[in-house]
């Protein structure tokens, strides 16, 4: 009787700390429906976290530090002279933040426990900008008069932070704590880079990674070893513990995929990366993986495989397998499984004391794809060339609730995420009803579009299944700006769906651009002075600002006339295709702008400055704001 295939499916280094990325559950229970039941799960990513908040790591870094030449920079120098006090208190810190350990809060608030370092300065700007009797009016505007589990937490993070930061400045520049070595992959035209470094002998953090998987390939002793790859910051991860596998006497056959292959290596050509990873697949993972399973089981010839969407390396060269096959529907992808994920690990975060931006890094979410791709799928800066995004699909909300109860029962936590690119008002309607009518005591949150859809109503029967946030997109919000990049909605639309969830008690959070083409400076001045508004209002309690990138995928990289740009030619290589370099003629100074966007955020997520007129956040002039003062109070009211 043939062994059953061992598979071990990766969350590789670096990705969030506080949650199993959603990729790797959702493929485990889809290949568990097909009858691969050994199927074991890793995050590498969270295993690596956790070494270094140990004492034995920080006492590595620490050896480190004192190895190479003798630092300079505030946070690895705060580390070595507080090396004993860091070492004490780094587990019981994590403990802590991973739920096991409530009591410490009481120590941590006190101040006086925690060896403070560059990461506490912002305290003393909260007690400046909310003053108290004793400095702490700060603490009482974020945290309430006994608010002491959610203020240690904060400042427990601010400790963990300072660790990271002493890594990053005086170990190895590469790190962070969501991401590592992401420079390396983002619009790399060329693999040199990344191969170099794989080659190099490697940092301490890289030594760790090694050791990882050593240890997991012991521990599971896979015959395939996936690893998801959402974004850059976990490219350079995954390859280097799918070459020190693939080097080891047991060699798994490894594979990549994920959003980042997705996006950027469509057009893979360079045979080197194969040096690193055997296949490469594209899309949605189910059938690509479940067709190498088969072929890998079956022992067939490498000629002979008939694979879906794979990248591999064919005599010197890389060819794209794709044979025809039908992806599943979301109602056919089964139950996410969460088999060898320690759950009660994760740390939950608080790296800001904002309640809305929180969500991201503090608490363990169970992630729940409702639906594949975007109902809308007609923003002309979006990917909508890519099947994630313009193939839309959605499961039964019967089907939606029957997985979250199996969830929960799998893995002891009632909170979700749904990780939809957009989640459509009429599913969440009646997911919500669902969730009602079966008497779910659930929290849940996720990602929408701001539309006349989700008024009053809609806003109550979410907050009643158990709705705590949502987030949307309200990109450059601008009127002309809006219709140009065909988003869909207008102001006034989101200003009341905004106004309508709050209403309801639900946090809203707001994707926000800058730098669209043929955006001026009158209407960035008009952005912000709406966002200020919405803040002021108590519709917005968080929003992020990034600077709009063209896409190889987007339907403006097809269109560059109409938006008023040239596109330049493309680096030339074989490896990442994603962003398109171009020219605007008259284009602003979009680097001092941003800089006042997102100076006037930080401080509108504190609930500082929303009286002050927005032209004061920016280094270099800008013209008076033309929306009306009381746009936000009109239109909503």
């Amino acid at each position: 009787m043939r062994m059953p295939m061992r598979i071990l499916l990766v969350i590789p280094p670096m990705v969030q700390v506080n949650a199993p990325y959603a990729a790797a559950p959702h493929l485990a229970g889809f290949l568990h429906r097909h009858g691969y039941h050994d199927v074991r799960l890793a995050d590498a990513s969270l295993a690596l976290a956790l070494h270094l908040f140990s004492r034995q790591g920080v006492r590595e870094v620490c050896r480190t530090l004192k190895r190479t030449r003798t630092p300079t920079h505030p946070s690895p120098l705060h580390l070595l002279a507080n090396r004993t006090a860091i070492e004490n208190a780094v587990e019981p810190v994590v403990r802590f933040l991973q739920g096991r350990n409530p009591t410490l809060a009481n120590r941590i608030v006190t101040r006086q426990w925690l060896p403070k370092g560059p990461r506490f300065d912002v305290l003393a700007g909260l007690a400046q900008a909310f003053p108290g009797t004793r400095g702490d009016g700060w603490v009482r505007h974020y945290f309430g008069a006994s608010g002491a589990q959610d203020q240690a937490a904060y400042l427990a993070s601010l400790f963990l932070d300072d660790l990271v930061d002493a890594v990053r400045e005086g170990v190895d520049p590469r790190f962070d704590l969501s991401r590592y070595a992401d420079k390396l992959a983002v619009s790399a035209t060329s693999f040199d880079d990344l191969d170099n470094a794989l080659h190099s002998g490697g940092s301490l953090i890289d030594r760790w990674i090694d050791d990882l998987s050593d240890r997991l390939v012991r521990e599971h002793r896979p015959d395939v070893a996936g690893f998801t790859v959402p974004f850059p910051g976990a490219l350079y991860g995954a390859l280097r513990m799918s070459a020190r596998m693939r080097a080891g006497h047991r060699r798994p056959v490894t594979v990549l995929g994920g959003g980042y292959i997705n996006t950027e290596l469509r057009e893979l050509a360079d045979p080197r990366v194969f040096d690193h990873v055997d296949y490469i697949t594209l899309d949605a993972g189910e059938m690509p993986l479940l067709r190498l399973l088969e072929s890998l089981r079956r022992k067939r010839s490498v000629a002979k495989l008939r694979l879906v969407r794979t990248f591999r390396r064919r005599n010197r060269r890389v060819v794209l397998e794709s044979s025809p096959a039908v992806d599943p529907s979301p109602a056919q992808t089964g139950t996410p499984s969460f088999d060898g994920l320690a759950m009660d690990h994760y740390l939950a975060m608080t790296e800001v004391p904002n309640p809305m931006a929180r969500l991201w890094s503090s608490g363990c979410w169970n992630k729940l794809l409702l639906s594949r791709g975007c109902y809308w799928h007609r923003c002309r800066f979006c990917d909508t060339a890519l099947d994630h995004i313009g193939r839309y699909r959605a499961a039964p909300a019967a089907t939606l609730v029957r997985r979250m109860e199996a969830m929960m029962e799998q893995t002891g936590r009632t909170g979700f995420h749904f990780v939809d690119e957009a989640a459509a008002p009429g599913l969440l309607r009646r997911l919500a009803s669902t969730i009602i009518r079966r008497g779910l005591p659930v929290t849940w949150w996720g990602n929408i579009r701001f539309e006349p859809a989700f008024d009053p109503d809609l806003a109550r029967l979410l907050e009643r299944s158990g709705c705590v946030a949502l987030t949307g997109g309200l990109e450059c919000a601008e009127a002309r700006l809006l219709k140009l990049m065909c988003k869909g909605i207008t102001l006034e639309g989101a200003t009341r769906a905004m106004a309508a969830l709050s209403g309801a008690g639900i946090l809203v959070h707001a994707y926000l651009m800058y730098g669209f083409p043929t955006q001026r400076e009158a209407e960035t001045s008009d952005a912000l002075e709406l966002v200020r508004q919405l803040f002021a209002a108590g519709f917005l309690q968080s929003a992020y600002w990034h600077r709009f990138a063209l896409t190889a995928h987007s339907p403006m990289a097809h269109d560059p006339e109409t938006f008023g740009i040239r596109l330049l030619p493309r680096p030339a290589g074989r490896f990442a295709v994603n962003e398109i370099p171009y020219e605007e003629p008259g284009m602003p100074d979009h680097t001092g702008l941003g800089e006042g966007l997102r100076k006037a955020l930080y401080n509108y997520q504190f609930g500082i400055g929303l009286d002050e007129d927005v032209r004061a956040w920016f280094p270099i002039p800008v013209p008076r704001p033309r929306i009306p003062a009381t746009f936000v109070k009109r239109t909503s009211s």
